[in-house]
C-alpha cells in the first residue's frame, strides 16, 4: 500500500459496460490504466494486471439454478499482485468478500458497490452519487488503504467506509428496491386498468410526488413490463435465496417469492428477457411460475 504515488497504475479486470466506463473515467482523469478481459484488444494484458497498484474487478456473478456463483471474481482476484489492492465491483452476496480476503491474505480486498445504469453508465461513473468502500477486515491497514482509495475516486456527495458485508447489503438494498418498485407499480397499473382509470394521469402524479423514489415507479422497465436486465432478475433471486437461508421466516420468504413470481409472469407475458429467466431458473421457468 506504500508508494502508490499521486497517479498509481490502475488495473481493470472485465470490460463490460461497468469495467469499461470506470476505466474510461480513470483515463480521462489522467491515470495510467491496464485493462484485461477475454476479448480483443485486452486479452493479452493478463500478466500486466500484477503490476497495477489497484485493481478494479467487474466480472459476471451469475445466479443459476444451482445458486449464486462467485468463481469468476475469485479467479480474478488471483491475478492481482501480492501486496496490491483489489476492489470488487461485481455484485456478491453478503459475506463473500470476507471469504475472498481469507483466500488471498496477501492482498488488501474491498467491496465497493457500483450504481451504474447501462444507458447512463459514463455519466454515472464520472459523477457518482456515493462512494462506498467495504473493508473485508476492520483493521488499521485496511482503514489506511480505504482513505487512499477514496482519494482516487471521483468526488461524490456521499462517501462511506464500512465493513464489506455492510457494503454488500447496501448493493442488494439498491437493486432489490428497484426490483420491488417496478413490480409494485405493475400491480398499481393493472388495478388502474381494471377500474378504467387513466394511467397517464396517475403516472404524472407519481412522478411529481417527492415521497416516491420514482425512477422505477412505472410499469415498463427497459424494453417491457416487469423488472428486467442483467442485474435485477439474478440479484433478486440471489437475495431471496440468501434471506430464506439466513433469516428464514415464512412471511418474509413468501413476500420475496411472491414478488419474484409476479415478475417472472410479467416478463413472460412481455416476451422479455426469456434467455435470462432460463439461465437463472432453468428452462422450465418459461412454463412454471412457482
Amino acid at each position: 500500500m506504500r508508494g502508490l504515488g499521486m497517479k498509481p497504475r490502475i488495473g481493470f479486470v472485465g470490460q463490460g459496460y461497468i469495467g469499461k466506463n470506470y476505466a474510461d473515467d480513470f483515463e480521462r482523469r489522467g491515470y495510467d490504466t491496464v485493462r484485461y478481459a477475454l476479448e480483443e484488444p485486452y486479452k493479452n494484458n493478463k500478466e500486466n494486471i500484477k503490476e497495477c497498484a489497484v485493481v478494479f474487478i467487474a466480472v459476471p456473478t451469475p445466479t443459476t439454478p444451482q445458486g449464486f456463483d462467485d468463481s469468476i471474481v475469485r479467479d480474478s482476484i488471483g491475478l492481482v499482485g501480492e501486496g496490491k489492492i483489489a476492489i470488487v465491483k461485481s455484485t456478491v452476496v453478503p459475506g463473500t468478500t470476507q471469504s475472498f480476503q481469507s483466500q488471498y491474505p496477501d492482498r488488501t480486498i474491498f467491496y465497493s458497490p457500483e450504481f451504474l445504469s447501462e444507458a447512463t453508465a459514463a455519466q454515472d461513473a464520472a459523477h457518482p452519487f456515493s462512494n462506498i468502500l467495504g473493508m473485508a477486515v476492520d483493521d488499521e491497514p485496511h482503514r489506511a488503504a480505504a482513505e487512499q482509495m477514496h482519494a482516487l475516486l471521483p468526488p461524490a456527495p456521499f462517501s462511506l467506509t464500512c465493513t464489506s458485508t455492510e457494503a454488500e447489503i447496501i448493493k442488494y438494498a439498491h437493486n432489490g428496491s428497484g426490483f420491488v418498485e417496478v413490480v409494485f407499480f405493475n400491480l398499481i397499473y393493472d388495478l388502474a386498468k381494471k377500474l378504467g382509470a387513466n394511467w397517464d394521469a396517475i403516472g404524472k402524479a407519481v412522478q411529481a410526488d417527492p415521497f416516491i423514489a420514482n425512477r422505477y415507479a412505472k410499469p415498463v422497465h427497459k424494453t417491457g413490463r416487469g423488472a428486467g436486465g442483467h442485474c435485477f432478475i439474478k440479484d433478486f433471486a440471489a437475495l431471496r435465496a440468501l434471506y430464506e437461508r439466513e433469516v428464514g421466516d415464512a412471511a418474509g420468504t413468501s413476500a420475496l417469492l411472491a414478488f419474484e413470481a409476479k415478475n417472472r409472469m410479467l416478463l413472460k407475458e412481455s416476451g422479455k428477457d426469456l434467455d435470462l429467466l432460463a439461465s437463472i431458473y432453468g428452462d422450465n421457468s418459461l412454463f412454471k411460475i412457482i
